[in-house]
């Protein structure tokens, strides 16, 4: 069961299934060739995580996360990730110190070679790394909730036209305090990351 709820979950983040689009149970049988309770176990783990709307006698759909909802997930993950970045900061090892070091190296290059969807992808392993890095397994599992629930608004986020060049020194800020074991530095830093992201959405919702 965990298999197909894994599957579908990736499918859904990574754009196969749109928000909006109806998830059909027969189709999601076929596509990855299990049992409709098998689906139906998966559509109603994803609703939990609120990736998927259910309505009884209605079926699913990919849920759509407004602006405001969004703003909201970037102030939860604030309080949760500037947590997990000071524990990074107290508990990495040496080789994960360098490992975070060598993905602020990539997206520096990501940056330099416009490379958008490149950048994006790091920006997502670089949070996930810190996550693990911490330790702290009950923030990570929430913060891991709430990045999918917004990871559409956060790869139109990371692909914006000069995002990733305002993004890239405050990641950067991060990884250095992590490295030098400031807790303090890396909560901070990790912080302010975040308020940078409530900021762009706000101004999203502000022109719509």
């Amino acid at each position: 069961m965990a298999a197909v709820s894994d599957a579908l979950r990736n499918d859904i983040l990574n754009g196969e299934f749109p928000p909006g689009e109806r998830l059909i149970e027969l189709q999601l049988a076929e596509r990855y060739r299990v049992g409709r309770a098998a689906i139906r176990s998966a559509i109603v783990e994803l609703s939990a995580e609120g990736l998927v709307a259910h309505e009884t006698n209605r079926g699913a759909t990919v849920r759509r996360i407004s602006l405001a909802e969004a703003i909201e997930i970037a102030e939860a993950r604030g309080a949760l990730e500037s947590l997990l970045a000071r524990r990074a900061a107290e508990r990495a090892t040496d080789a994960e110190r360098e490992e975070l070091a060598g993905i602020v190296t990539e997206m520096r290059a990501a940056v330099a070679g416009n490379r958008q969807t490149a950048y994006s992808e790091l920006n997502r392993v670089l949070h996930r790394r810190i996550r693990e890095i911490s330790r702290h397994e009950t923030a990570a599992e929430l913060v891991g909730i709430l990045r999918n629930r917004g990871a559409h608004h956060q790869f139109r986020l990371a692909t914006m036209p000069g995002r990733a060049s305002d993004s890239l020194p405050q990641h950067a800020a991060i990884v250095d305090a992590i490295i030098r074991g400031d807790g303090d530095a890396a909560a901070e830093a990790m912080h302010g990351h975040l308020l940078s992201v409530q900021d762009v959405l706000r101004s999203w919702a502000e022109h719509h």
